[in-house]
């Protein structure tokens, strides 16, 4: 009896299948093409996960600085900051309160 063909992967399937070191190095074209096509390429070394190659726009996707502000530049731009103290204006307290 032949077993039912699923079109689903396994879960223990990697997203991206690896390529063992000697065969990357020998068909390192193809591994950089798919890789500038969008398809990360895993490559292996004795059967471990050793590099992941992706393509440069994929990388400066990645690798891009935050441009957030800090929370020093937030406190510095806010309308809190020009806030003024009025005189007087604390709640007071007689002597022996406190």
């Amino acid at each position: 009896m032949q077993r039912p063909v699923s079109s689903e992967p396994e879960a223990s399937t990697p997203p991206h299948p690896a390529w063992p070191l000697g065969r990357a190095k020998a068909r390192f074209s193809e591994v950089v093409r798919l890789a500038r096509s969008g398809q990360a390429q895993r490559v292996t070394v004795h059967g471990h996960d050793a590099v992941v190659i992706v393509g440069s726009t994929e990388f400066e996707r990645l690798t891009a600085r935050d441009i957030s502000p800090s929370l020093r530049e937030l406190v510095a731009d806010s309308p809190l900051t020009r806030l003024v103290e009025r005189r007087g204006g604390g709640r007071r307290f007689r002597a022996g309160d406190e």
